[in-house]
């Protein structure tokens, strides 16, 4: 279609009410700046083909690039023939999805010039000397290495040099990459666990965490400012310097400082674990660590190979128990004691482990997080190195949507417990607030310092950070990456398992001790899913809506306190307030909490539920009474989950 007969074509349809005005504004505007014929001929196809749907929704907006980064779809509802191309291998289309609402290299422009242009500005600005360096890596999704090598071409065009992976790995591999190089930013082409069409790019600064403010705002207005047109290039380019083998190395020897205990891991009969990357880049890092700290691996064959399609699951998802089914069964045929999951990114971390009765159970993430929280207090304290003096300077640090399991353990062993919002970057602000707390001339050469020297450090000076977590399957360690970490995880869980053998018990048995001791906690998340336009629109309305008018009752009990995250204002326990976010939090009478909040990158509002039986005071519960309050704490949360999700469909 000629571009003057697509232009008429586009706006007859506006007029028509078929296309929404924005979508034309887009349209137009995306079609001037890309002058691509792929992005001709597929909108053509679509208009050819009255696809107004999927018009709009490629172009009912430009695809926002929020605190994290940006993630949408890189393959389309529809796939028109000029994407499709050439035959491609694993079947992927040529060309990704044509549109301003869409992963593609016009969004990867404009978010990488705009982040580079910052980057550039803000540490000229604070006097650094000598060329800047921006890392990147990328997960195995369809067009990761093309999206990924366009961002290096663009940053060495601008003057800073890229230090891009010589192929897919890990999203904490990255920000470790950036502390130990010292570079200035961090990208990662990755959608972590979204459906094959998806794709993103998260932004990581200078300490190796997600961006978050004010550094945030500013990228966000610089990419805002960019086209995804051409541009004019540095006077001085910089240079485009690989990273592999000797950073995996690198990362791997910080690993290696994980296990307080690692004699405990190398038994005569040793931990068996079946692994399996879902397809994605789990198995680089975690299967030579954990066969070096003396643990038998074994891998999932079918899911160890690197496959955008993820073809042998539902969702690339360690959260769902489809995802796990084919470890299961090898776990199963081979006696193992473990089955561990990661997402395509090896951020999050899935886990099913034997009970007393040999069978394999799969542990939720709030219960995988309060199984590594207990074995890293309570070893802390027993090996001395938290003592009654210095307890108090350890913290853990959760989000609000975690088990609150992990705050009783925090304070019932002298510990503090901090709670950020949903999100990682908050977890990874507040180790940087612990690093710069330590005095300037003690802590230059911090990230060259071992984990024993910079332990001493925070004790003595700040807060030593002991575990931190989230519910949806990441969990942290240590501070030399600064983001959830499934690899760093795996070696925490591997060392908590093999403890709980010392002991006579398994990772199962263990949870039951703990809920013994300190209660029994449950949790469950639902969501709804809502695409497109009009789907984003009924989400806003949905989060409106409650926010207008709390529900006052809730499953037959009051609701007794609300908050509104987005008007409120909230500090953590350390006095730090918190940003303003689209969470809604109610609390009930009768000790139980609902959570709602849209999703940040995915097309769906989330419910949380909180529910939880606690011991006499001074007692712990015997195995029965264990087994006793077990179902009526999670058939409440069902309960829970019937009243809202009624409540929401009749306000949607």
């Amino acid at each position: 279609m000629q571009m003057s007969t697509l232009d008429k074509a586009i706006h007859g349809a506006e007029a028509s009410g078929k296309l929404l005005a924005s979508s034309v504004k887009n349209l137009e505007k995306y079609l001037a700046e890309t002058r691509s014929s792929v992005a001709v001929a597929a909108v053509s196809e679509l208009i050819a083909g009255e696809q107004w749907t999927e018009l709009n929704n490629r172009f009912f907006q430009t695809l926002a690039f929020g605190t994290g980064g940006l993630r949408g779809k890189s393959i389309g509802a529809i796939v028109t023939e000029a994407e499709r191309g050439k035959p491609q291998p694993m079947g992927r289309p040529e060309f990704p999805c044509v549109g301003t609402n869409a992963m593609n290299e016009w969004n990867i422009t404009r978010a990488t010039r705009g982040l580079t242009a910052y980057v550039l500005d803000h540490f000229a600005r604070s006097g650094q000397t000598g060329r800047l360096a921006i890392c990147i890596c990328h997960d195995t999704r369809f067009f990761s290495r093309e999206f990924a090598e366009l961002a290096a071409r663009l940053i060495v065009e601008m003057g800073c040099d890229a230090r891009l992976f010589e192929g897919p790995r890990s999203t904490p591999e990255l920000s470790f990459a950036v502390r130990r190089t010292g570079a200035q930013a961090g990208i990662n082409i990755t959608a972590s666990h979204n459906p094959p069409e998806y794709h993103g790019y998260k932004v990581y600064f200078d300490d190796g965490a997600q961006v978050v403010e004010p550094q945030a705002s500013g990228i966000i207005q610089r990419v805002n400012s960019m086209t995804g047109g051409e541009h004019q290039a540095a006077a001085e380019p910089g240079q485009l310097v690989p990273m592999g083998a000797e950073m995996d190395e690198a990362y791997m020897s910080r690993l290696e400082t994980l296990p307080l205990e690692p004699e405990r891991m190398r038994r005569p009969d040793p931990l068996r674990v079946v692994l399996t990357p879902l397809h994605g880049v789990g198995g680089i890092i975690i299967k030579p660590m954990l066969e070096r700290l003396g643990v038998l691996v074994e891998s999932v064959p079918e899911q160890d190979v690197p496959d955008g399609r993820f073809p042998t699951v539902k969702s690339p998802n360690p959260e769902n128990a489809e995802a796990l089914a084919m470890a299961l069964e090898r776990a199963a045929l081979s006696n193992a004691d473990l089955v561990i999951a990661t997402d395509p990114d090896a951020d999050r971390m899935g886990v099913a482990a034997r009970n007393a009765k040999g069978e394999l159970v799969l542990l939720t993430g709030n219960q995988i997080g309060s199984l590594l929280c207990w074995h890293r207090v309570n070893r802390h304290l027993h090996l001395g190195i938290l003592t009654p003096e210095n307890a108090a300077r350890g913290v853990i640090v959760k989000t609000v949507m975690t088990t609150d399991l992990q705050k009783t353990i925090a304070a019932a062993n002298g510990l503090h417990c901090v709670e950020t919002l949903t999100g990682f970057k908050y977890i990874g602000e507040k180790l940087r607030k612990y690093e710069e707390a330590i005095p300037e001339g003690l802590r230059t050469g911090y990230r060259d310092l071992s984990e024993r020297e910079t332990r001493q450090l925070r004790l003595s000076y700040s807060s030593y950070y002991v575990f931190g977590g989230e519910e949806s399957y990441g969990y942290s360690g240590s501070d030399f990456v600064r983001d959830k970490d499934a690899n760093s995880a795996a070696v925490m869980l591997a060392e908590a398992a093999a403890f709980a053998a010392s002991e006579g018990t398994t990772l199962v048995g263990l949870l039951d001790r703990i809920f013994s001791e300190y209660g029994f906690y449950f949790e469950r998340s639902e969501s709804l899913t809502m695409e497109g336009a009009e789907g984003a629109s009924r989400i806003r309305r949905l989060v409106a809506s409650y926010a207008e008018s709390p529900p006052k009752e809730l499953d037959g009990s009051t609701v007794v306190a609300f908050q509104n995250f987005a008007t409120e204002e909230i500090h953590d326990s350390e006095g730090d307030l918190l940003p303003k976010e689209n969470l809604l939090i109610f609390e009930l009478q009768d000790g139980r909490r609902a959570a709602i909040r849209p999703s940040g990158t995915e097309p769906k509002i989330k419910f949380y539920f909180f529910g939880r039986a606690l011991p006499p005071v001074g007692q712990r519960f015997d195995s029965e009474q264990l087994e006793a309050v077990k179902p009526r704490v999670i058939a409440s949360l069902e309960r829970l989950w019937e009243t809202l999700r009624t409540d929401a469909a009749r306000r949607a």
